[in-house]
């Protein structure tokens, strides 16, 4: 079975335009998360999910720099794009994951892809955001191939199309079986997703604090680092998430 992380990346933020390539300790925002997610131990490809617009050239370059693919498919049509990125790797197992989360944890990439391998035939779908208790910024879905092919068939709202999994966690939940990947304890309050300049800010300080740009710390010691810094756990709080 191969499975294959989709990162959904592009240029066009509404909030933060570029966010994705912007600085951070040294190289740009998504090579950071790239390197992150080569340390998941379950996963046997990467690949950038982008548009065909001119603009996300350079978001294409950067994962070619990284030694990784990129699949560029309609702007507008994301679950299109995204169902493409995994034919074109031949993904029996996608990962999605999108380019604003540079503190993705690998481990728990591994956590997720393990939840649902190990009851395949018993769920559809697994992740850890049916019931937040990770920090946002760890968000990881895993579904199978056919199971993404089936949403890519009913999904024909505006939201299904430009949100991969809106149809299995808020149209129609109902059609398909899911798995909740939840922690020990309660961390959802933290935020640790890029989406504004705030967010960038803080993603900066907190790398600077543990040299992440030298080495892959796990989440549970950057967890400490934060809870210990107050500053830190709530200098991004009054940012309003969007839908993704």
């Amino acid at each position: 079975m191969k499975r294959a992380v989709i990162i959904q990346a592009r240029m066009t933020s509404t909030r933060l335009p570029g966010k994705v390539l912007m600085d951070l300790a040294g190289r740009p925002m998504l090579a950071q998360q790239i390197r992150r997610l080569r340390e998941a131990r379950r996963v046997d490809d990467i690949v950038v999910a982008t548009s065909t617009l001119s603009t996300d050239d350079p978001v294409a370059a950067c994962a070619g720099r990284e030694g990784i693919g990129a699949f560029r498919g309609d702007e507008r049509d994301v679950l299109k794009r995204f169902a493409g990125a995994a034919a074109h790797v031949g993904a029996d197992l996608a990962v999605r994951v999108t380019g604003d989360c540079p503190l993705i944890d690998p481990g728990e990439v591994d956590r997720v892809i393990q939840a649902l391998e190990d009851r395949r035939g018993e769920f559809d779908y697994a992740s850890n955001v049916i019931e937040r208790t990770f920090p946002r910024g760890l968000d990881t879905e895993a579904l199978y191939r056919d199971t993404l092919e089936r949403v890519e068939r009913l999904g024909r709202s505006p939201e299904a199309r430009e949100h991969v999994t809106w149809f299995i966690n808020r149209e129609r939940p109902e059609l398909f079986a899911r798995h909740s990947v939840k922690d020990g304890e309660n961390n959802s309050d933290l935020r640790w997703t890029v989406d504004t300049a705030d967010d960038l800010e803080l993603i900066r300080k907190i790398y600077q604090a543990l040299d992440l740009g030298a080495r892959v710390a796990p989440y549970r010691e950057i967890l400490a680092v934060v809870r210990a810094r107050p500053e830190l756990a709530v200098a991004n709080a009054h940012v309003i998430q969007k839908d993704r």
